[in-house]
């Protein structure tokens, strides 16, 4: 994470991957937490078939002034993807020299499944090319932090260092939109997330 990085220049984090894997709660408390930490928020998505497990792109741009929610292409300084196939299929989005987070699993979108798209070649292969490539067993570490579905946490949890504010605006985001019952288990997932990459 660049420390140097002032309130006046735009921070943009592109989140990406299949309906119902949590990326538009990920991106509201991504947004919640830099509002808290200062910062001006603009949030911006995009729902392919969200509903039905198609494609879901989320933007988050802060800074001291945010003009615009949408994030140009090659423009994000970070690409969130919960899963790889879809971090291909965006990362045209990431700039160069962007970090790239990714949840280590495949769910095939079901516009790849009904023959709407045609599914990805060499994955792996094609993802260790990029240099900002991180990837993350986020299935497991839920599972360990207490509930599987808690994934896109601990994709948070990493994401969390790689933005230039703290762990507490984080938490005071996750206290707002998280059930309290649900807190604990978050938390974890989160903590889990944020050892992952250090």
């Amino acid at each position: 994470m660049s420390t140097h990085h002032t309130l006046g220049q735009l921070f943009n984090v592109s989140l990406v991957g299949v309906g119902g894997q949590g990326i538009l709660l990920t991106s509201d408390i991504l947004a919640l937490a830099a509002m808290d930490a200062g910062f001006d928020v603009k949030k911006s998505e995009i729902h392919g078939m969200s509903q039905r497990g198609g494609s879901v792109i989320s933007q988050v741009r802060f800074g001291s002034r945010v003009h615009s929610p949408i994030i140009p292409d090659g423009q994000s300084d970070v690409l969130v993807s919960f899963e790889r196939t879809e971090a291909l299929r965006y990362a045209h989005l990431a700039r160069p020299g962007a970090k790239i987070l990714v949840n280590d699993m495949e769910r095939i979108p079901v516009t790849v499944s009904s023959g709407l798209q045609p599914p990805a070649k060499d994955v792996a292969k094609r993802l260790a090319a990029y240099p900002g490539l991180m990837l993350i067993d986020a299935n497991p570490l839920a599972v360990q932090a207490g509930n599987l579905r808690a994934a896109n946490v601990v994709l948070m949890g990493a994401l969390s260092s790689l933005v230039p504010f703290d762990e507490a605006h984080w938490q005071a985001a996750m206290r707002e939109r998280i059930p309290a019952r649900l807190l604990d288990v978050n938390l974890r997932a989160f903590a889990l997330g944020r050892q992952a990459v250090r």
